[in-house]
């Protein structure tokens, strides 16, 4: 049996109006209609809920208040168009559109127009969709937001020249990107024990900036640290995975994100960003935050790189100042230490007791002068070694006895020599200075106290696990002895101690340390053909090995050969130097030497001097010699007209020496100011032997 129906289709009874009346309240997107005037003459509840408004209250408005005032003129050409030649225009045909609401904020939308034909008065039905909460829109929204505050922390990053302030910024952004309530930055201390709260926003009480914390799986951040990658955590309620610090909950964050923060692939710290609210965090999220971490490691690497480089720049000019200085000041010694030398001998002085001890006085001051200045040269790494025998145990012995007297006294200080221990081979003053600059950095590792050990003892090859770098490239066919350095102080993490040796890396705040201790004891103990080594263990302490060539031959037997050898008699000396009172040491000292000398004060003057009847011995000449030719090239040309000579070369500038040591001939012998008679002597005997070993 049917149901009877009318002729317009719908069953008996029914009132084709009500019918529609009920479709348009109960259509789920926004209907319009809108007069040629563009009136709004009707709106059903959707559109009312999608744009702010209350019901009945768009009734009456013009449709253009429903337009984004930006696009409203053209929206107003396009309307007047329209209504010259209606057409029904379907959804998504058009490009994306945007909706004004009551409250001035403004919705994505979609719209169509239909209009009724049929209508005594010219209608059109307007259809909106807001589509602004489709899922696929709202995640593409909320990754072009995040992508966007990325590219304005990178435009931050870009001028940031203060760590600080860029640390600061970083978490200021997670915060207002991510709209949670709290971000903090957690860096890992130099001990990798702690961590430091760097940096965040909305910061709890118990986090404030400066704050310390355990690094332990059993805490929030070091849970993230150990895993390496993201953590998230959905909701701390019910967390097991760590424990969850009380204030935590009290403060009601309920879930949390934490990534790594990384340098050259080593974790330094992490970033976390904690909400109220479960279930806060999903794969956007994720991908954002590590975007800012990223880019926060990569501003902090440039600015560190930045800071490394200007520090080598300042210390490159302040090792050629110092350098310059100390060449200056080396001639002066001269001067000094040779007139002293030459005013002890004068026989109305020598009987005289008190001047004697005027004169010694004198001379020890000046020898400290000169320590001084290798002090200065050291600073800029360019010694040149002067190896000679070292008894090792006497060394350790009174490096002891001084730091004794100057460190903390509840530091216990000992030596531990091993019976019959071989001398070594070094520069002594080198080789102390290194022993001092690991025992200082013991010091600074046991700030209330400890044992700090010397030791020594031979070992005759090196041991087999030396490799690299670590290893030195010409092995000493004497054989090795070894002198370690043991504290039991804080140790070193894995980290640390791989970074160890790095020029510039320091573990110590600002101010204190300037990275160069251990890269210069690696420096000296590779020069010396040599290797050094690190072991050290966080809570336990620290050993630093430093692996010597043995010197083998007797005591002072290499020394005494020296100083003892005799010069020819009435050797034929060509002397060049430009200062004149050192020039005038010289001649002092080459005449008490029973040598035939012809001085001059340049390069010139010394080749016009070298005339077909002038024969010479040997050439004495300072490196440097005012503007003209310097004493290198001076040697070559001497040598290419008188190829039997021997040269010998002297200059106040430690890195002159070391240059031309590595690419002069093997026959040069070099000399460093200030030096004595004796050194003088024993130099001249050197460089003689080199081209006459017949005659030596």
């Amino acid at each position: 049996m049917s149901t009877p129906s009318g002729p317009d289709g719908l069953p008996a009874g029914v009132d084709p109006q009500s019918i529609f009346r009920s479709i348009f309240g109960a259509y789920p997107d926004a209907l319009l209609l809108v007069d040629a005037q563009g009136r709004i003459v009707l709106a059903n509840p959707a559109a009312d809920t999608l744009f702010g408004y209350a019901s009945g209250q768009l009734v009456g408005l013009n449709v253009d208040v429903l337009v984004p005032d930006s696009i409203r003129p053209r929206h107003a050409e396009y309307r007047h168009a329209y209504a010259h030649k209606p057409r029904a225009r379907p959804m998504g045909t058009q490009m994306d559109l945007v909706a004004k609401r009551l409250d001035g904020s403004e919705v994505m939308v979609e719209i169509a127009l239909s209009p009724l034909h049929d209508s005594a008065v010219p209608l059109v039905v307007v259809a909106v969709r807001g589509i602004g909460a489709y899922p696929r829109v709202k995640q593409a929204l909320q990754r072009a937001r995040y992508s966007e505050y990325v590219a304005q922390m990178g435009r931050v990053a870009v001028d940031a020249r203060d760590p600080q302030v860029l640390l600061q910024q970083v978490c200021a952004v997670a915060v207002e990107a991510l709209q949670v309530e709290m971000s903090v930055l957690f860096l890992l201390e130099p001990n990798q024990l702690e961590f430091l709260v760097a940096a965040g926003a909305g910061l709890l009480p118990e986090e404030s900036v400066g704050t310390r914390m355990l690094n332990t799986a059993d805490t929030p951040a070091g849970f993230a640290m150990a895993a390496a990658q993201h953590t998230v955590i959905p909701d701390y309620r019910i967390e097991q995975r760590f424990t969850v610090p009380p204030h935590y909950l009290a403060a009601g964050l309920v879930s949390a994100l934490t990534v790594p923060l990384s340098d050259r692939g080593k974790r330094v710290g992490v970033l976390s960003v904690r909400s109220k609210q479960a279930q806060r965090f999903g794969d956007d999220e994720v991908h954002f935050l590590e975007s800012l971490s990223n880019l926060l490691a990569a501003t902090l690497q440039r600015v560190q790189t930045e800071e490394t480089l200007s520090h080598a720049q300042r210390l490159e000019s302040v090792g050629q100042l110092t350098g310059g200085i100390a060449h200056d000041f080396n001639n002066l010694l001269t001067v000094i230490q040779g007139n002293l030398q030459v005013l002890e001998e004068v026989p109305a002085i020598a009987d005289d007791a008190h001047t004697q001890q005027l004169v010694a006085a004198a001379t020890r001051a000046s020898k400290r002068g000169a320590e001084l200045t290798s002090k200065l040269l050291a600073f800029s790494r360019r010694q040149v070694l002067s190896p000679s025998r070292i008894d090792v145990p006497a060394m350790l012995h009174s490096l002891a006895d001084m730091l004794r007297r100057t460190v903390d006294q509840r530091i216990r200080i000992e030596v531990q020599a091993e019976p019959g221990c071989p001398a070594g081979l070094a520069d002594a003053g080198q080789l102390e200075s290194a022993l001092l600059n690991i025992a200082i950095n013991a010091r600074d590792a046991m700030p209330g106290g400890g044992k700090l050990v010397f030791a020594c003892s031979d070992i005759g090859s090196l041991p087999p696990e030396l490799h690299g770098d670590f290893a030195p490239h010409e092995r000493s066919a004497s054989g090795y002895l070894s002198i370690s350095i043991t504290d039991n102080g804080a140790g070193m993490s894995e980290a640390v101690r791989e970074r160890a040796f790095e020029p510039f890396f320091t573990t110590k705040e600002s101010g204190r340390g300037t990275g160069l201790g251990l890269s210069t004891v690696y420096g000296f103990v590779k020069q010396s053909k040599g290797a050094v080594t690190l072991d050290s263990t966080p809570g336990v302490g620290t050993t630093v090995t430093l692996y010597l060539p043995r010197h083998d031959a007797a005591p002072g037997a290499g020394e005494a050969h020296t100083a003892t050898r005799a010069l020819p008699p009435r050797l034929r000396v060509m002397l060049v130097e430009d200062e004149p009172e050192v020039r005038a040491v010289a001649l002092r000292f080459l005449a008490a030497l029973d040598c035939v000398v012809a001085a001059f004060a340049n390069a010139e003057q010394a080749l016009q001097g070298l005339t077909a009847d002038a024969e010479f011995d040997l050439l004495l000449s300072d490196v440097a010699l005012g503007t003209g030719m310097r004493g290198t090239d001076l040697a070559r040309e001497v040598l290419a007209r008188r190829p039997g000579v021997a040269v010998l070369l002297v200059s106040g500038f430690s890195a002159e020496l070391l240059d031309i040591n590595q690419t002069a001939p093997a026959s040069w012998e070099l000399l460093a100011k200030p030096y004595s008679r004796e050194e003088l002597q024993a130099a001249m005997a050197q460089a003689l032997a080199a081209v006459q070993p017949a005659e030596r």
